[in-house]
């Protein structure tokens, strides 16, 4: 989290909005973002990394466990169905245990695998996927919206990203929820704060099962003015940007879509810019 101007705290997931004061549990203080509307552990109550990777060591995910795999076809199955025969993937923070690109492989995927604890090939993060799997891990991040400026340039154009992670519905319940008693989780999302990023970044979204988002990187359309290729006999390139729900439509009680479409504006603007400098 960083300071933006006069001093306001800005949320790390959309590195815009301001952070307020949510609520204190045992004397751990949350935040709440008022534009992305996601949660946030204030950082003098993070754990440190030696911490964190203790509690890490402790999961057991078994590759073999049914009832974890279970668990993972919650984002598997919906994946599989969107994938393309040869597709390559990234299983990113896989864990100790990356049962779900053992089951990725199964299904005959290439896999690559990535955690910074226990799979920290710099290698993995310099080439590009068809898509990435990212199970029980954005809750995890204390810097997201690098994570997430990172995730998408790992995509290729049409590629796809899988998040699993417990939407935050009901703030009542917050104080006693399962998933904010693990000290290791210091932000938590709402259906909502992926709308946010969909319409930010210019992706597809769905959510097909409770607690998964599917996320799609659009191909890149030519934006060519009538009679000629572009600007200056160039060809301006722009992603569509046509975020969608569950239900296939907008987000109601938002202007996502009207954001996105300025970002294509400026991105052209900018391009049209540095073509005539």
């Amino acid at each position: 989290m960083v300071e933006g101007d006069g001093g306001r705290l800005l949320c790390p997931v959309c590195d815009s909005g301001t952070l307020q004061t949510f609520r204190t549990v045992m004397e751990k203080r949350y935040l709440r973002c008022g534009q992305c509307l996601a949660t946030v552990m204030a950082p003098e109550c993070h754990l440190t990394a030696d911490e964190e990777r203790a509690i890490y060591a402790l999961h057991n995910n078994d590759t073999g466990d049914a009832g974890y795999r279970r668990f993972l076809s919650k984002l598997s199955e919906p994946l599989l169905a969107k994938l393309a025969d040869g597709a390559r993937g990234l299983d990113f923070g896989c864990g100790p245990g990356p049962a779900l690109a053992d089951m990725m492989r199964e299904a005959g995927f290439d896999m690559t695998l990535y955690d910074p604890f226990f799979h920290p090939a710099r290698s993995a993060l310099e080439q590009q996927y068809d898509f990435i799997t990212c199970t029980e891990v954005v809750e995890h991040l204390h810097r997201p919206a690098e994570v997430f400026r990172q995730l998408d340039s790992l995509l290729r154009p049409e590629g796809w990203l899988g998040i699993m992670t417990c939407f935050q519905t009901d703030d009542d319940r917050f104080d006693q929820w399962h998933y904010r008693r693990d000290p290791t989780h210091v932000v938590f999302y709402r259906e909502q704060t992926f709308a946010w990023l969909a319409g930010r970044y210019g992706w597809q979204y769905e959510v097909p099962r409770k607690d998964v988002v599917l996320i799609r990187k659009p191909g890149y359309r030519s934006v060519v003015s009538a009679g000629q290729s572009g600007i200056g006999g160039h060809e301006l390139r722009l992603p569509p940007v046509v975020p969608f729900g569950s239900s296939g439509a907008w987000p109601k009680r938002s202007g996502f879509r009207f954001a996105a479409q300025a970002i294509a504006l400026l991105a052209c603007s900018g391009q049209d810019r540095a073509l005539r400098a």
